[in-house]
């Protein structure tokens, strides 16, 4: 099932033993094109923290308007390595973050998450052998992690390949891959404009500095492009 990115903001998150807060954004991989961390609102649970949890622990998603399970126990959530908020998520982070839970590195692999199309679903062990989550020691590639927020890339330009057309409005995932493969551009107005989706296949790149998506399509195959329309989370697609 396709869902909009969207209709998760504010999603209630509950953990094996009790809420956690609920979903305040996402962060994706700007290269593979899929969602990597939820980034949870932990209210008074963890005032003064960003708490990031990875579909590897939440598997697919429910449908809308109900809780997302959290396969983990709040403890070990509140353990786990705590990202700051002001800065990019970094690969040294990310190393930290995966021997810490165990989970298999998503940048070792050719597949999307690795070794696998899907985030593992099974929960990982309470106490980690040593040397957890290296993958047998091998070598971690040092490149920076490629991660953006999606309510940051909401409402960037969109550079068409003869001039400027619209902006990006809202993002579309699959909810079993966690992969976004479509991007909601709204053309004209901003309130009164028409909605189309635009695969993510057809994004060259994405400018940080100029807040500008930049893709391939001309303004006339954009406007051409399919209009947003998604079957509602739990009905058949």
């Amino acid at each position: 099932m396709k869902r909009f990115i969207k209709e998760i903001y504010g999603s209630r998150l509950g953990a094996t033993d009790g809420e956690i807060g609920h979903v305040l954004d996402f962060y994706f991989d700007d290269q593979d094109w899929v969602i990597r961390y939820v980034v949870a609102d932990t209210g008074h649970w963890l005032p003064g923290r960003q708490v990031l949890l990875t579909p590897h622990s939440l598997g697919t998603l429910d449908s809308v308007g109900q809780p997302l399970r959290v396969n983990l126990t709040r403890k070990r959530i509140a353990g786990s390595p705590s990202a700051d908020a002001h800065k990019p998520v970094s690969r040294q982070f990310e190393e930290e973050y995966y021997r810490y839970y165990g989970w298999p590195y998503y940048w070792q692999g050719n597949a999307l998450w690795g070794m696998s199309g899907f985030p593992v679903l099974e929960l990982p062990p309470e106490r980690l052998p040593v040397g957890a989550g290296k993958n047998g020691g091998e070598h971690v590639p040092a490149k920076d992690a490629h991660l953006r927020s999606t309510k940051a890339v909401t409402g960037y330009r969109v550079q068409a390949a003869d001039g400027t057309f619209g902006h990006v409005a809202d993002f579309v995932m699959d909810d079993k891959s966690w992969a976004i493969t479509e991007l909601v551009i709204r053309t004209g107005h901003r309130l009164s404009g028409r909605e189309v989706t635009m695969s993510t296949d057809r994004v060259e790149r994405i400018s940080w500095e100029e807040s500008t998506v930049h893709t391939d399509m001309t303004r006339e195959m954009i406007e051409a492009s399919p209009a947003r329309q998604l079957a509602v989370a739990g009905e058949a697609e």
